[in-house]
């Protein structure tokens, strides 16, 4: 985790230098900052972080279309005549155990639009969540650990 920082603040650094604040350059800045980091950290021994990119990547795809999917969904609810919601907050078991995975799932979830992290139990083990539409809470539990849980523990482990 700690390369992909550094990653990411030679990418900043590039784009600083370059003048150029485009997306293109960004990427090319990560590219460059991978690409050193890798020659760097090879002559030291360790693995480096390029074979995680790929699960990171699937993660931030899985967040883009949960994003989009559940904004679309909470528009139509919003706009539709007759409101037919059931809120609720459920107990999500968590499968993840570090306080970085913890606090990852916990954002995802706040992060996308009708539902809100609202606590992690003291044993760490239990995330309360609140949902526009807690009609069937299972269903919502299954999806995440099926989506976020899983993509953070492929990607982070």
């Amino acid at each position: 985790m700690t390369f992909f920082l550094f990653n990411l603040l030679l990418a900043i650094a590039w784009v600083a230098v370059t003048g150029s604040a485009s997306l293109h350059n960004l990427v090319l800045g990560l590219l460059l900052g991978a690409l050193a980091l890798v020659i760097i950290r090879e002559s030291f021994g360790g693995k480096g972080h390029i074979p995680r990119v790929l699960p990171v990547l699937s993660l931030a795809a899985l967040f883009l279309k949960e994003l989009s999917l559940s904004a679309w969904k909470v528009t139509v609810t919003v706009l539709s005549p007759d409101m037919k919601l059931k809120p609720g907050i459920f107990a999500f078991p968590l499968t993840v155990t570090s306080d970085f995975e913890i606090t990852l799932l916990a954002n995802l979830i706040t992060l996308t639009p009708g539902t809100l992290s609202v606590d992690v139990s003291a044993d760490r083990r239990t995330l309360y969540v609140h949902a526009l539409d807690c009609s069937d809470p299972e269903t919502t539990k299954r999806d995440i650990a099926n989506g976020f849980e899983r993509k953070i523990m492929e990607a982070f482990r």
